[in-house]
């Protein structure tokens, strides 16, 4: 078993000054957090070697250095590859058509919500929803009727009269 209070003691003596090592190596906050967070989950894998060795907190900064080098390699990849293509065209906003679908997706219950997505974002059949989701396909069906009749409710003009849909036939 792992000691979790030694653990615990050496994150908490530790974490601040290895954040700060993490962001002077990589020069971003995200990334060092990423790269702090990720030698410290490889300490706690590794607890009992890294509790015994002469100096743990040395052995945390060596995972970090070595983590921050492996990211910056990757990234030079990309850098090249953009400094050749030039940086990509900035995203316009989100249609307004986009914005009501969103806002009217996420009135409907999580688990409409998912098969709704999953079939019209992913164009996942009704059997691959049901496995991926570990639901009958007779609740698939019945939960993408019930998402396209609340949809249509939702998105419908206030105006406009109720049509019957093929959820109703």
């Amino acid at each position: 078993m792992r000691d979790a209070d030694g653990f615990d003691e050496f994150y908490r003596d530790t974490s601040a000054r290895l954040l700060r090592y993490g962001y002077a190596l990589t020069g971003d906050l995200a990334e060092a957090q990423d790269v702090v967070q990720e030698a410290y989950t490889r300490a706690w894998r590794n607890w009992r070697m890294v509790a015994a060795h002469p100096a743990p907190e040395g052995w945390l900064r060596l995972t970090v250095a070595r983590l921050s080098t492996d990211r910056w390699r990757r990234l030079s990849g990309w850098r090249a590859a953009v400094r050749r293509a030039g940086p990509p065209e900035p995203v316009g906003p989100p249609s307004e058509d986009a914005v009501l679908l969103t806002a009217a997706l996420r009135k409907l219950p999580a688990p409409t919500r998912q098969a709704v997505a999953l079939h019209y974002l992913f164009d996942l059949p009704v059997a691959d929803i049901a496995a991926e989701t570990g639901t009958p396909v007779g609740t698939v069906t019945s939960r993408l009727n019930r998402g396209r009749a609340e949809l249509a409710a939702i998105l419908a003009p206030a105006t406009r009269t109720p049509e019957v849909t093929d959820v109703e036939q």
